[in-house]
């Protein structure tokens, strides 16, 4: 995640903490301003209209609370698809490589062309020279039988897309016909 985006939910909580002292302050002074006449003193203009915009601004807050809730427990589900789908991304790669007989290193090679690495930064990873790289790369290519990294990107997202993330939910009762 983005490290802005860990700090806009502290950014939302600290505004409603802001706007819900307001809140406190503006709902004070109208039972300040209420005072000994009670909800008579609503007649007076100021007073209501300052009582009605205090109501806006709890009511705001409410809302603003709920929605942040919300947005949360999204975030939360879809983090959780994503590390799913990243699951299901690595269990795909591992079950092909292995059928495709690569060795340890090719898989190394293979994992990290995948990722996008160039190779001159796995050849610095795997501290081999990047002429070693280029030839497990050659070897990965043969073996998949694809042309290069694109296609090889492409048989990988293509098996996942067409593999369910999760089981399939059979029906309790069948519908009539």
């Amino acid at each position: 995640m983005i490290q802005g985006d860990r700090n806009k939910p502290l950014a939302l909580i600290a505004l409603i903490a802001v706007q819900s002292l307001c809140a406190a302050f503006f709902l004070w002074d109208v039972v300040d301003d209420l005072g000994p006449n009670g909800l008579r003193a609503l007649a007076n203009l100021h007073i209501a209209i300052e009582t009605i915009a205090a109501l806006a601004l709890v009511s705001a807050i409410v809302y603003e609370v709920r929605a942040l809730m919300a947005l949360l427990r999204r975030k939360a589900h879809l983090e959780n698809q994503v590390s799913i789908a990243a699951g299901a991304f690595h269990d795909i790669m591992i079950d092909h490589f292995q059928n495709w007989g690569l060795t340890a290193a090719e898989q190394d090679v293979a994992g990290f062309t995948i990722k996008g690495l160039s190779i001159a930064e796995i050849a610095e990873m795997r501290g081999s020279a990047e002429g070693t790289v280029k030839s497990q790369l050659n070897a990965i290519y043969r073996k998949a039988g694809v042309p290069g990294r694109g296609a090889l990107l492409g048989v990988l997202v293509d098996d996942l897309m067409n593999a369910p993330l999760a089981p399939s939910v059979t029906p309790l009762r069948k519908e009539a016909s």
